[in-house]
């Protein structure tokens, strides 16, 4: 949690921008939460004027009741729109990796720890549409923020704003807040292309190494990162330990997907170019592994390996002489 200096309490950037980025969670104090009147607020304050006019020019005494009765609920109001947020806390959560061309999803932590309810809170990243919550006496809830994820690599989630004008709609209190959390942007999968010969590295032709993906050839303990398709899901049913079904067969290629053989494209296009191949092996059972300038992943499968390749692949870093 950030402590504010006096001058960071005058600085007009708080209004517009928060304190920048921080580690959660985040309480909202006093000083981070704004109020002003809404639209809505400024028509009423208008009607309260005339109101009032009417009430001095006619010397009415009821006007004069009626007009210093909503003055005086509008005013408490500001309390209530201000309660409504003070004390809440907000953390970072999960932020499943996305395709570049997708919209990346980043979980909040929203916590209510006072004991008192929470109405109509609204958080919002800018550009996208709100989503508003209602939060229980000392429970918490997770809230999905998106935000377009258009190149590949770390997406931060950025700036986004909590806001809330409860109860009568007159002043709207809000506060700026930007968590450290970012999501991770896989390349965009490029066209369909077949994989170079000089790709395929040592072809199994004994048939019965259990490393095929053609004829059944037995069953091994479960290992992190095995194929949830080829799981041995009777054992499962009969409540025995996990196991794994192997295969065997001609048809056990293991490939070496490599930068350099797609020297005809440019550094984007050849890591889309790998993105696919990647998603075509996984998805053919095959073992296989990935060559990027500066860094070699090992032969292996199954959704560790994939994943393991596509992050190498959203973190590569271009450098003049990766490309001719």
């Amino acid at each position: 949690m950030q402590t504010l200096t006096l001058r960071d309490r005058f600085r007009l950037v708080r209004f517009t921008r928060g304190l920048g980025p921080e580690y959660g969670p985040v309480t909202l104090e006093r000083s981070r939460i704004f109020i002003l009147p809404t639209a809505t607020g400024l028509l009423f304050a208008l009607a309260l004027l005339v109101m009032l006019f009417g009430s001095i020019n006619y010397s009415n005494n009821m006007g004069y009741l009626f007009t210093f009765l909503l003055g005086s609920m509008a005013l408490v109001s500001i309390f209530h729109t201000y309660r409504n947020l003070a004390g809440l806390e907000f953390a970072a959560g999960k932020a499943a990796p996305v395709f570049a061309g997708e919209r990346a999803a980043f979980e909040i932590l929203v916590s209510n720890p006072l004991p008192q309810a929470r109405y109509a809170i609204g958080l919002a990243v800018p550009g996208e549409s709100p989503v508003s919550i209602d939060l229980d006496p000392e429970h918490s809830t997770r809230v999905t923020l998106h935000r377009p994820a258009l190149l590949r690599g770390t997406l931060p989630l950025g700036r986004w704003k909590v806001a809330s004008s409860v109860p009568l709609g007159l002043f709207r209190a809000w506060a700026n807040l930007e968590l450290h959390q970012e999501c991770l942007v896989y390349p965009r999968p490029g066209p369909r292309r077949p994989v170079p010969q000089t790709a395929v590295y040592k072809p199994n032709q004994t048939g019965d190494k259990g490393r095929g993906v053609d004829d059944f050839a037995c069953l091994r303990p479960y290992r992190p990162g095995d194929s949830p398709r080829h799981l041995f899901w009777k054992a499962v049913a009969r409540e025995q330990p996990l196991l794994v079904k192997q295969f065997g067969g001609d048809r056990a290629d293991e490939l070496w997907l490599d930068w350099n053989d797609l020297d005809d494209l440019d550094t984007e296009a050849r890591l889309s170019q790998l993105c696919r191949w990647i998603l075509e092996a996984d998805r053919n059972q095959l073992r296989y592994g990935l060559c990027l300038p500066g860094l070699q992943l090992d032969m292996a499968g199954g959704s560790a390996q994939k994943h393991r390749c596509l992050q190498a692949l959203a973190r590569h870093q271009h450098r003049p002489h990766d490309t001719r």
